[in-house]
Parts: C-alpha cells; structure tokens; sequence
C-alpha cells in the first residue's frame, strides 16, 4: 500500500500515547481522529496538528471513520468491548487494521475475525506489543537455536496493581470497572500468552487443545476501595465478581503445558513472570536469569539466584534478536521500553511492502478466546474446556 492515511479510533490513555509518540513520530500521516468523548478526540487531533500535519477530521462514530474516503488505514485503541465490532466493520471496507489487545467477550467474535478475514483478505495485525520485548525475542531466538532442547513448559502472567485505576473508573471514564464487577474470568491474556505462543509455535506446527481455570475469592478491591474511596457509595459496599487471583493451565498438541495467572487486585510489584523450561535450559524473568544444563551453573546448588540473578544480560552479546541489534543500534525510541515503536513499524512496513503481519488473525482469535473459555471453566468449577483451532487444520501446515 501507498499513501497510508491512517483513521486513529480510540483515544483514552493508550490510545493518545501511542498516537503522539509512536505512529506520529514515525512520520505516518493521519487524517481522522475518533473517540466518543468530544475532549478526547480533539485532544488527539491537536497532536497530529502539533506534530506538523493539518488537523484531521474529528469523529465520535468509528462509522465515520470508516466511511471517510480519506482514510485508508484503522488503528484501534478503544475499550476492550468494542475492538471487534470495529475491526470486522473496517475489514468489511477493505481497509487494512491494526487492533489492540484485550480479551474475547465471546467465542463467535473470534470465529468472526476469522472469517471476515478470510472473506476480504484485508491485512490484519494483532497489536501485542510483548511479543516484540527485548528479552522475549532473545529467548525465541534462543529456542530456535536449540539452546532450551525440547520445551516443555511455560508460564507467564499480567500481574500489575491495578486497583487505583479499576476502583477510580468512573472518574477515569475507565473501561476495566465494569469488566471487574461483572465478569470473572482471564480477562487480559496475550500480553504474557502472545510471547508463549511464539516459542511454542503456536498456530505453525502446533496448537492449543484445552484450559482449565480456577479464580480465588474477590476482596482486593473491595478492601480498596473501603481504605481509599470510603465516600464512594455507588461502589464500598459492592461485590466485585471477579476473582483477586486467576489460574488457568492449558494443554497443547505437542504435550507443552502453559500456565497464565491474572494478578492485578492485590498488592504486588509489576511482572510479566514470562518463563520457559526446556530439556537444557530455563529462563525467567522475575529474576532475569538464564539457568544452564551444566556444571558450571549447578554447581551453585541453593545459592544459585543468589549468585546468577540478573545474568540473562550476559548473553545479550551472542543471542540478542537481530531485530533488538538493528534497533539499539539505530536507538530505542517510543513507549514500553520501546516496544510498541517496533509493533508499528513492522505494521506500517509490511503494510507498504504487502508482506504477512506477524502477529496476525489467528494469534488474535486464539489468544483472545483464552478470556472466554476461562469464564465457561470458572463457572463449571474449573471444568476442562476445548480451545477451538481457529485455522480449521491448518496448524500443522502453517
């Protein structure tokens, strides 16, 4: 594609950082602006003014947006509920997306994706900016060298205090409230999945089969709320369905297992605790460190962390991605630590040069379902739940 004229949708918190400092320093021009706050959206168009360009077109309807002849390309940053609608609407339209993450409400909304993907063969990207992390690359680049051996287990969490943010909601006009009064399930899995499912090919020679989740008792943010928003009568006395601490184990073709925790209504530092163990090697990202079948790290016996945390930084050299290489050497730039720069650039590139997305339709369809079959298995008591495969058999061909 030419001429990329982007329609930018969604426009809270995310949505403007990653409009100001990521696609519009990256140069790309965007002509409409949407959000469905009035504040917001003009909000969004000053900083495409301010970063030089003429002031888009403001919309409070993504119809508009889509319908714009001016508009070639939909970026979506809006509340998790409304992600699908507006993708299939925009793929309808030929107009090539890029969506962010959050989780499924339901399973058709992944069939959907899919399908209408299928029918118009517009360009899809799933905007997981964890797969694109300095250490889960290195670790991917690690696997694919034979240094893990076999894998054979992984884990990984969004485990982040959110409580402030969740309990202030309504002042915030924050999305994550009334998902955590009303649903009790693992609802944000890809930031920790999306990376998981990279190492283990998940979608190209191998696939998910089914889940199991369990969820503690809710009191976090009840607790919270009583200790900090005591005058807050529309919430201290409600009860929060979902659950402080969401487990959930999945079984995989190859025999992997994956185990995802959803932590963000206690006290806690943040973490990803993206982990893989392999027949020769683990790596772990609380402690940063990498574990060797060998000697010299065996040696250390129980005193081993005390001795290697941190060492992960001592294989940068020979196994850093050659696409964290290129970019230090050019100079980390935009949000996360870099991270969500990169996921736009491989959008806006692959867009112009028509190459594949690397995270594409499926790894959307499969990583957000994990929200919704985890609320079926927390509702049967933890009850074993199929995952669908998304690519009708194709998995194993990919």
């Amino acid at each position: 594609m030419e001429n990329i004229k982007v329609g930018f949708i969604g426009l809270g918190c995310r949505g403007y950082e990653l409009l100001r400092n990521d696609v519009l320093k990256q140069g790309e021009q965007v002509t409409a602006v949407c959000d469905t706050y009035d504040d917001r959206a003009q909000k969004g168009a000053d900083a495409v003014e301010a970063a030089g360009q003429c002031r888009p077109a403001v919309y409070l309807d993504y119809h508009d947006v889509i319908d714009d002849e001016n508009v070639n390309t939909i970026i979506i940053a809006t509340a998790w509920e409304s992600h699908v609608d507006i993708a299939l609407a925009a793929m309808e339209a030929g107009k090539p997306v890029a969506m962010e993450v959050g989780g499924a409400y339901e399973l058709r909304d992944c069939y959907k994706l899919v399908e209408v993907y299928e029918k118009t063969g517009t360009p899809f990207m799933f905007l997981e900016n964890c797969c694109f992390g300095r250490r889960e690359l290195m670790v991917l680049n690690m696997v694919k060298k034979g240094v893990f051996g076999e894998v054979v287990h992984c884990a990984g969490g969004y485990q982040h205090d959110l409580r402030d943010e969740i309990s202030f909601g309504k002042e915030n006009r924050h999305y994550r409230l009334q998902n955590y009064l009303s649903r009790n399930c693992e609802n944000y899995p890809t930031h920790e999945l999306g990376p998981i499912a990279k190492v283990l090919d998940i979608n190209h020679g191998n696939r998910m089969l089914t889940l199991s989740s369990t969820a503690s008792k809710s009191a976090g943010l009840k607790d919270f709320i009583q200790k900090n928003k005591p005058d807050d009568e529309s919430l201290k006395n409600r009860t929060f369905a979902q659950g402080d601490i969401i487990t959930t184990v999945i079984k995989c073709a190859r025999g992997e297992t994956i185990v995802l925790t959803l932590d963000t209504t206690l006290p806690r530092y943040y973490s990803r605790n993206f982990t893989v163990r392999g027949t020769n090697a683990m790596y772990e990202e609380v402690t940063d460190s990498v574990f060797l079948d060998r000697e010299e790290d065996k040696k250390h016996d129980f005193n081993w962390l005390k001795n290697c945390v941190g060492n992960a930084k001592n294989y940068e050299e020979e196994y850093d991605h050659p696409i964290w290489k290129k970019y230090i050497e050019e100079g980390v730039k935009g949000g996360h630590d870099g991270i969500d720069w990169l996921e736009f650039e491989v959008f806006f590139r692959n867009l112009r040069e028509d190459k594949p997305m690397p995270v594409d339709v499926y790894d959307a369809a499969s990583w957000m379902a994990i929200t919704a079959l985890s609320e079926m298995s927390i509702a049967r008591g933890g009850a074993v739940v199929d995952i669908p495969d998304f690519t009708s058999g194709k998995w194993h061909l990919r």
